[in-house]
C-alpha cells in the first residue's frame, strides 16, 4: 500500500504527476472523466513561456479599473451575476497585487517558470514528444508608442532579474518579420526563449502514451467522492470504487468542489477562455504565436488553422458560453491580420481556467489529511508549469529534496476550517 497512488485529472498537472511517479516507480492509476488533455489544456495558445515571470496582477490604477468596468476592453469581460460570488476572491486578488506583496510573489512564480523549459525537454524525451516544440518564442506586439516603451524597461528587468532572453523590434523591423500584420504598429517584443506546440492535444497524448507504457493504468468516469478510508482514501466515481494510500488532485477548476467537504476552501476562481481556428492567410504566411497587447488574444499557427485565443472573462466556470467575447476579439484580430481566413469549427472552444487570490499554484499535502496531495491553481499557466508542478510533487511524495522551496506554494497558505 506504500507506493501506490490515485491521480486526479489527466490534463498536463495530472499526467505530469502521474508520469513523474511512475517513473520513480509508483503504481499510479491515472482518472479523468474524458480522455487526456481533453478539457482545458488542449485549448491553450500552445506556448510554454519562459519570460512569463510576472503573474497577471488585478488592475490598481483607477483609470484602468474605470476601462475594465465598462465591460468593453476585450483582454477582460465580466458577467454581473457572477459578480457576487468572486467579491472575496477579489478582494483578496486586489490586496495582493499591492507593489510590496506582489514583489514577492513574482519572486515565488519567477522560481517556477524559470525551470519550465527544462521540465518540459526531460518529459518529452522521455515520452517522445520532442518533435511537437517548435523553437523561436514568440512576438508581443504593440499599437501604442509608450506602452511598448514601458513594457521594454520591464523586458529588461525581466533579462536582468530572471535570465529572460529577448529582442526588440521597432516598426521597420516588424513590418518586414512579421508582413501579415497590419502596417503603422509601435513595435515587438521577441521573446526568444519560449517553445510553442501546434497541437497541445498531442503532448498530452503522448504523454498518456509513456504513462501507460510503464505500467500505469487509465480509466474514464466522473468523479463522485472522494473521502478518507481506512486505510488511505476512498474514490467512488460513475466507474466504480477505488482506494488508494496517496491522492493527487490536479482537477484544475473542479479541485474545489472535492476539498470544501473536507473543510479546505481556497480563494479560487475562474478566468474563462474562447479559442476559434481559422483559415490560414495566403499570402504572407503567419509564421509563429503573436499576441496583440492591447488587444488582449493571441493569434498562434496550430495544425487545425491558426488559432485565436480570446482574453479572460469572468463568469462561474458552468455559465452557458457567450459569443461576446470571441467576436470581439475576431473583429480586432481582422484588422491586426487582415488576411485572416474563414472560421474553420462549427463552434467555439471554451474552457476554464484554476487562478487563486495570490496568484500562485496550490501545490503539495493537505496537512490536515494524510496522503492528499493538491496541484491546481495555476492560471494561464498551466501548459507552462504542468511538469515543473508534477516533478515538484512526486519530489515531495518520493522524499526527495524538491528542486526549489515549497512554502509558497503550500495548500495551508489558505487556512483549513
Amino acid at each position: 500500500m506504500g507506493k501506490e497512488a490515485v491521480v486526479l485529472g489527466a490534463g498536463i498537472v495530472g499526467l505530469s504527476a502521474a508520469l513523474h511517479l511512475q517513473l520513480r516507480g509508483w503504481q499510479v492509476l491515472l482518472l479523468d472523466r474524458r480522455g487526456a488533455g481533453e478539457e482545458t489544456s488542449s485549448g491553450n495558445a500552445g506556448l510554454v513561456q519562459r519570460e512569463a515571470v510576472f503573474p497577471q496582477p488585478f488592475p490598481r490604477d483607477w483609470k484602468e479599473l474605470l476601462r475594465y468596468a465598462g465591460n468593453r476592453d476585450p483582454r477582460a469581460r465580466y458577467r454581473l451575476s457572477a459578480l457576487p460570488s468572486m467579491i472575496a476572491p477579489f478582494h483578496q486578488y486586489w490586496k495582493n497585487s499591492e507593489a510590496g506583496r506582489y514583489h514577492a510573489v513574482a519572486r515565488h512564480y519567477g522560481a517556477l517558470i524559470r525551470h519550465c523549459l527544462e521540465d518540459h525537454l526531460s518529459l518529452a524525451a522521455v515520452a517522445g514528444a520532442e518533435h511537437l516544440y517548435h523553437p523561436g518564442g514568440w512576438v508581443q506586439v504593440f499599437r501604442e508608442g509608450p506602452r511598448f516603451h514601458r513594457e521594454s524597461l520591464q523586458a529588461a528587468y525581466r533579462k536582468l532579474h530572471f535570465d529572460v532572453e529577448y529582442r526588440l523590434w521597432e516598426p521597420d523591423v516588424l513590418a518586414a518579420r512579421l508582413p501579415a500584420l497590419r502596417r503603422g504598429l509601435a513595435g515587438a517584443i521577441h521573446w526568444t526563449q519560449p517553445l510553442s506546440l501546434q497541437d497541445p492535444l498531442a503532448l498530452s497524448r503522448k504523454y498518456l502514451d509513456a504513462f501507460l507504457h510503464l505500467g500505469g493504468r487509465f480509466q474514464t468516469g466522473t468523479l463522485l467522492s472522494l473521502v478518507p478510508g481506512k486505510p488511505g482514501w476512498e474514490i467512488r466515481t460513475s466507474a466504480g470504487k477505488e482506494v488508494s494510500p496517496h491522492v493527487v488532485l490536479a482537477l484544475g477548476p473542479w479541485s474545489a468542489d472535492f476539498t470544501a467537504p473536507l473543510g479546505y476552501r481556497p480563494p479560487v476562481f475562474v478566468k474563462r477562455g474562447y479559442h476559434m481556428h481559422y483559415a490560414r492567410p495566403e499570402a504572407p504566411a503567419l509564421e509563429c504565436p503573436v499576441l496583440d497587447t492591447e488587444g488582449g488574444y493571441v493569434l498562434a499557427p496550430m495544425r487545425q488553422g491558426i488559432r485565436l485565443t480570446t482574453g479572460a472573462e469572468f463568469a462561474r466556470r458552468d455559465d452557458p458560453p457567450s459569443p461576446v467575447p470571441l467576436d470581439r476579439a475576431e473583429a480586432a484580430a481582422r484588422r491586426f491580420c487582415p488576411g485572416l481566413g474563414a472560421r474553420l469549427d462549427p463552434a467555439p472552444w471554451l474552457g476554464s481556467r484554476p487562478c487563486t487570490a495570490d496568484m500562485l499554484p496550490v501545490i503539495g499535502p493537505l496537512a490536515a489529511h494524510s496522503g492528499l496531495w493538491l496541484a491546481f491553481g495555476h492560471c494561464h499557466q498551466g501548459l507552462t508549469l504542468g511538469p515543473g508542478t508534477g516533478r515538484l510533487l512526486a519530489q515531495l511524495m518520493e522524499g526527495e529534496s524538491p528542486f526549489t522551496g515549497v512554502h509558497p506554494y503550500r495548500p495551508e497558505r489558505f487556512p483549513v476550517h
